[in-house]
């Protein structure tokens, strides 16, 4: 990857400012990371770099000057902002009572070439992403290069939606920043929502750029435009991804939030009030990146997940990445997880157990507590597959158990799941059978259930028993309830009330042959598809 290039055709905005100040920004090193400049009428002009600021001169601006500044600028907007044609430069009016023109704001727009490697390997999953950050950080620089790596590399049909025309310039003709892309401009700011949908109604985009969602009815067009299966990339107000939750007017775009009543059983079981805030719907942008500055980020890959821990008093899983020198993209500290499983790093299988799946018996609400286990110094390290981490966590805890959740199948000694939830990640099941790290099986997600499991996969680990170990046709059962259970789910919830075909998961030729006859109950028809571990069999509707 190579190093950032920049450009900013600085020269044309100095062109317009009063010889005074050109003359004060004529040496390189004045003109280096200047961000803008201020001319407010009887003041100082003064040049703003990235904290701090330079007085320009010793004579006050006069309103001579600043009228003839305003001639050679040209017509403002009705957001009071102007520009230079074919450039990214912005010029923001401060107005008097009486509509007259006391000070301006000379910002200096810049293409930079080389940011989007920090999020290079988002816009390849094709999922909507949101950028935030404080002003200034570059937002609309970010956003800019990734509307050309989209439309130019990776051959998308982009839409720009260009409200004050910070991202393509100013004029008629997009500055080529943005590549390929196409730019629709906005004639009022308060229209913008309805140029979101209009860009996709008459356009075709596969991705829509927008700068600065600000207004419930941005974020519900944003919604919208989702639903219909274009991407957005866009930005917002807003430093972090807290500050949305607490933002009613944008909330929506991270899922929207609502209070939910729970049951004495439930409130009982989170330990928490019986009335929580909880996520409304799917966040309109899965992904979303909080710019720190312009050399780090922070990624959150799952914002419904990392939305949910927020809203439960949790830390979130953030991956926090820096931009090196070089061009190159970095982690600043180790990645903490996102909920997905990394690949297992080799290591030693000397002295593990034979990987078998362990179920556990299901007992009766009825019954006593679940006996302690022995004093162990060694600490259980457990993955969860299917079953909520926080859940195992709130377990250990209250009993004062020397175990802990991993997140790294390559660190666990023992993967913890539900029945459904090693059917739905085959390869987890072979990478444990590999390392020979022990399945431990349980029917459902409850905390009884978790209590029980883990108190007696503490005792059989103290005691270096494999005695209540099942056998790997007990294990294959337990493969083949879940995969006719899938099977009845998909045929009942989805084939007959939606009318939809279904494709359920890859499955051995006798649980397939399972499946083919349980649908044939329900008089439906199905084939098989795919070879060998692919094979897999599709629901046709009736």
């Amino acid at each position: 990857m190579g190093t950032q290039r920049v450009t900013d055709d600085l020269d044309r905005l100095l062109e317009l400012l009063p010889d005074a100040v050109q003359e004060q920004l004529r040496a390189e090193e004045a003109r280096q990371q200047l961000l803008e400049v201020v001319l407010d009428l009887g003041r100082l002009p003064e040049a703003r770099y990235p904290g701090r600021a330079l007085a320009l001169g010793s004579t006050p601006l006069s309103r001579e000057d600043l009228v003839a500044v305003v001639a050679r600028i040209g017509q403002f907007g009705g957001d009071n902002r102007a520009g230079i044609e074919r450039t990214l430069h912005r010029i923001s009016a401060i107005r008097n009572r009486q509509g007259e023109v006391v000070g301006l704001t000379c910002r200096v727009g810049r293409a930079v070439f080389g940011t989007v490697a920090m999020v290079r390997d988002l816009l390849d999953g094709g999922q909507s992403l949101l950028l935030m950050g404080r002003p200034g950080v570059g937002k609309t620089t970010a956003l800019r290069e990734i509307a050309r790596v989209l439309a130019d590399e990776l051959e998308r049909r982009v839409v720009v939606i260009d409200t004050s025309n910070e991202i393509a310039g100013d004029g008629d003709i997009p500055h080529p920043a943005i590549g390929r892309a196409r730019r629709m401009q906005v004639a009022r700011p308060e229209l913008q929502h309805q140029t979101m949908i209009e860009a996709v109604e008459n356009h075709m985009p596969e991705v829509i750029v927008i700068d600065e969602i600000g207004t419930e009815l941005e974020a519900q067009a944003a919604r919208t435009i989702a639903e219909r299966g274009v991407v957005l990339v866009a930005t917002a107000h807003g430093n972090a991804l807290a500050n949305l939750i607490k933002n009613p007017t944008l909330s929506d775009l991270v899922g929207g939030i609502q209070a939910v009543t729970l049951g004495d059983e439930e409130a009982r079981r989170r330990r928490s009030q019986k009335t929580v805030l909880e996520r409304a719907a799917d966040p309109t942008f899965p992904v979303a990146v909080e710019m720190h500055s312009r050399h780090r980020w922070a990624v959150h890959t799952d914002v419904a997940a990392t939305v949910d821990q927020l809203l439960r008093g949790l830390q979130p899983r953030v991956q926090e990445r820096e931009l090196t020198a070089e061009g190159g993209v970095q982690l600043v500290d180790p990645p903490q997880s996102s909920g997905l499983l990394t690949p297992p790093s080799p290591r030693p299988s000397a002295g593990r157990p034979v990987s078998v799946p362990v179920s556990v018996p299901q007992t009766s609400a009825a019954e006593a507590s679940p006996p302690a286990p022995p004093e162990n110094t060694d600490v259980l390290q457990v993955l969860c597959c299917g079953i909520t981490p926080r859940l195992v966590d709130e377990t250990i805890r209250s009993h004062g158990w020397t175990a802990r959740v991993v997140d790294d199948l390559s660190e666990a000694d023992v993967v913890f799941s539900i029945r459904l939830g090693l059917s739905r990640q085959p390869s987890l099941r072979r990478q444990a059978r590999d390392l020979g790290i022990p399945i431990l099986v349980i029917k459902s997600d409850t905390l009884p259930q978790v209590t029980r499991a883990m108190a007696r996969l503490l005792s059989r680990r103290a005691s270096e028993t494999a005695a209540d170990a099942i056998a790997p046709d007990r294990a294959s059962k337990d493969d083949e309830f879940a995969a006719l259970e899938e099977c009845r789910l998909a045929v009942e919830q989805v084939v007959m009330p939606q009318g939809r075909p279904v494709e359920l998961l890859p499955r051995t030729e006798r649980v397939l042959r399972m499946q083919a006859d349980l649908v044939s109950r329900y008089q439906l028809r199905s084939d098989v598809f795919g070879q060998a571990e692919q094979s897999r069999l599709r629901v046709f509707p009736p």
